[in-house]
């Protein structure tokens, strides 16, 4: 990462080891300020673990995790690790009021705003024990923003949530990004679902981080691309830009490359108007899923 991006959170060379099974390998990565950080990996690659000493509920056997903030002050690092530790008999709100106590916090009007931010304003007094998995989730999210944190640390808030609730946990922490500040690191086994939701990723394998790459960087590996051969591939170039598509000219194959979705026989039609024989046509289409299962191996990241 380039020295002048300002990171909130820096993990160099964490290794966790329980007795003889070794959890974490030298694990690295840096997590910008501000960003939506996805920790992409298969069950038992190691994202837990990290996460839990990230947000200090456990020490690294060894390595250093450094933060760009006081993370000794309760409220700054705010974490639902594993499941939300609720009180299933009590209301969505005495369980905030409950949070804040712990924390030190005043109880003030910061616990209605809170609960209306998450969308769990008009549960009233209905107990926490009968609220649906999503439900449970964002009040989770709630306890752990108790205090304003500048990072926010969730450990697969959206496994198991149907679509709808995938939807709003989604929806509500691009809202805290962009709204509150909150740099957010999640993580999740579902990469096409983080795609949606995070600027940067760090790829989990085996206790390593195996890849770090920017969102943008993330789009360009899934997609069709489609290579063509012709004679005259700069008079190609215009046509394919025209028509919604990346392209650009490999000087040294002398191949066209493209990137996105297209009509080949209006593309043909149009090149011969145009002059411009295509000789052959390659394409490759790649989802995330692929790209993800070709990066760390294997043929399931379940």
């Amino acid at each position: 990462m380039p020295d002048n991006v300002e990171y909130i959170l820096k993990v160099t060379d964490v290794s966790k080891e329980y007795g003889k099974f070794k959890a974490l390998d030298s694990m690295s990565f840096t997590v910008p300020r501000g960003s939506i950080y996805g920790l992409v990996g298969r069950n038992g690659a190691g994202k837990t673990t990290i996460m839990r000493i990230m947000s200090g509920l456990q020490k690294p056997t060894k390595g250093m995790v450094e933060y760009g903030f006081d993370n000794k002050k309760l409220g700054n690092v705010g974490a639902l690790v594993e499941l939300p530790s609720i009180y299933s008999n009590a209301s969505a709100k005495d369980n905030l009021i409950y949070q804040y106590i712990n924390i030190g916090l005043k109880v003030d009007d910061s616990v209605d705003k809170l609960l209306e931010f998450v969308g769990l304003a008009d549960t009233g007094k209905k107990k926490a024990g009968k609220f649906s998995l999503g439900m449970r989730q964002r009040l989770g999210i709630a306890m752990a923003m108790a205090g304003n944190p500048e990072v926010l640390i969730l450990d697969e808030p959206i496994n198991g949530l149907d679509p709808q609730g995938i939807i709003q946990i989604r929806d509500l922490l691009i809202s805290l990004n962009k709204e509150k500040g909150v740099t957010v690191i999640i993580s999740s086994h579902i990469l096409s679902e983080l795609s949606k939701l995070a600027t940067d990723f760090a790829f989990v394998e085996g206790g390593r981080v195996v890849k770090e790459i920017k969102s943008e960087a993330l789009e360009d590996a899934g997609g069709l691309h489609t290579e063509f051969y012709t004679g005259n591939p700069m008079a190609l170039l215009p046509i394919l830009n025209a028509k919604g598509l990346i392209a650009r000219y490999d000087k040294e194959t002398g191949v066209v490359h493209a990137k996105g979705y297209y009509n080949l026989t209006n593309i043909v039609l149009e090149a011969n108007n145009a002059g411009v024989n295509i000789a052959r046509v390659v394409t490759k289409e790649t989802d995330l899923e692929t790209y993800f299962v070709n990066l760390v191996g294997g043929e399931s990241h379940a």
